[in-house]
């Protein structure tokens, strides 16, 4: 049997609040995190992610009331990044209901991190997130970036992905920063370049903006889809999407009455 294609909507967060912008930039409100899960729950989202866009030491305590909130209503795996740094980190957003962490610049900085969390926590908690940029410098072609997308790092984005994956990363989230908020549709070839390299999930991010962007990204490889402007906006359901991926042949876990 197929394993199911996942549909995961993705949520900004920033002082208690979603937000979205393009290219993490110009950052609007788009609500309040609990509702809109509960909203993506009942639609028939496979998981959720948080993403603390500020993690900042302030807004840390807001991240975790907002874990702990939206798991009390919410009962579908959530995955939260933003600010972790460390395995205490990791063990503390466990504590208050996360079931997998996502780790970016921390891992960066310090690789042993990934180590760290997978030897005591599992691969299956850690999902690693790069955000890829193209670029010349790079003999892929696709650079590893920082701050949002403004910096470059020296790392080129395969090979930081074969690291990763060798240091104990269970899944990887691939966000494209050129497509991230475009609308304009998923980088099918990064997304391909990942899926050849890796043998843990990917799951594609940065782009979505029409139903028919999805399923070309599963046929380039991607195991879940990720998307947050366009359901966040109403432009469609997690339903909708599940809908066309099927049509398109891939199986995927039924909708939920909201879809």
């Amino acid at each position: 049997m197929a394993v199911a294609v996942r549909v995961i909507p993705c949520l900004d967060v920033a002082a208690g609040r979603v937000v979205k912008g393009v290219n993490f930039l110009n950052l609007r409100d788009a609500g309040d995190p609990v509702e809109l899960a509960a909203r993506y729950a009942e639609q028939g989202a496979d998981e959720l992610t948080f993403l603390d866009v500020t993690a900042t030491v302030d807004d840390r305590s807001t991240t975790y009331d907002v874990v702990r909130r939206t798991a009390e209503q919410v009962f579908i795996p959530l995955t939260v990044g933003g600010g972790v740094r460390s395995d205490e980190d990791v063990a503390r957003l466990l504590g208050v209901g996360a079931d997998k962490v996502g780790v970016n610049s921390a891992a960066i900085a310090r690789p042993e991190l990934i180590g760290e969390i997978a030897d005591r926590f599992g691969s299956q908690v850690l999902v690693l997130s790069l955000d890829v940029k193209r670029s010349e410098r790079m003999s892929s072609g696709f650079v590893v970036t920082t701050h949002g997308g403004r910096r470059e790092s020296d790392l080129d984005a395969l090979d930081w992905c074969r690291e990763v994956v060798e240091r104990g990363a269970g899944e990887l989230l691939v966000n494209s920063m050129d497509a991230d908020g475009t609308l304009a549709g998923f980088d099918l070839e990064l997304t391909g370049l990942v899926r050849d390299l890796v043998s843990v999930p990917v799951i594609a991010s940065g782009g979505a903006g029409s139903l028919d962007h999805f399923a070309p990204a599963i046929a380039a490889g991607a195991d879940a889809v990720l998307a947050a402007s366009v359901f966040h906006d109403g432009t469609f359901t997690v339903g909708e999407v599940k809908r066309a991926i099927a049509a398109a042949g891939y199986e995927v876990r039924e909708t939920g009455s909201g879809g």
